[in-house]
């Protein structure tokens, strides 16, 4: 665990982000919803992470995390029902590699962020479809 903020003074959740993110980044960038706990701030600063509180009635300010949110409601979460935690986690994890091993995205000129420009497609093979996110979407792949 993070820091020495007991346990009692936490969430599941907060505890949760604590452990998964120790390490991973400088910063959090968060706006000042009264949902994010001082417990929550703890579990980061002491684990070294900055808090960065955008100003006050400007979602603009944290565009980036903003528009994945909406994505992800839009494209994933507002089609599916969700069941528990475990199928959350596992729909999540499936929307992820989705996002970024395959769906287009506009400002990379129709290319996933993980595009290797190096990677010669053979555009006469077959083409394949798989589904991802639960069947939700299906993809579209020329066969290896």
């Amino acid at each position: 665990m993070l820091g020495d903020v007991p346990s009692k003074a936490m969430t599941w959740a907060d505890e949760v982000i604590g452990r998964r993110s120790a390490g991973r980044f400088e910063y959090l960038m968060r706006d000042r919803d009264g949902k994010f706990s001082r417990a929550f701030d703890q579990v980061f600063t002491g684990g070294g992470v900055r808090i960065l509180k955008i100003p006050p009635r400007a979602p603009r300010a944290n565009c980036y995390a903003e528009r994945f949110a909406g994505t992800l409601r839009r494209e994933c979460l507002d089609h599916l029902l969700i069941y528990g935690e475990r199928h959350l986690r596992r729909v999540l994890a499936d929307f992820e590699w989705h996002y970024n091993d395959h769906r287009p995205h506009q400002s990379r000129d129709q290319k996933p962020p993980l595009h290797d420009p190096g990677q010669v497609i053979d555009m006469t093979a077959p083409v394949r479809r798989t589904k991802a996110v639960s069947g939700l979407i299906n993809q579209y792949r020329r066969a290896a």
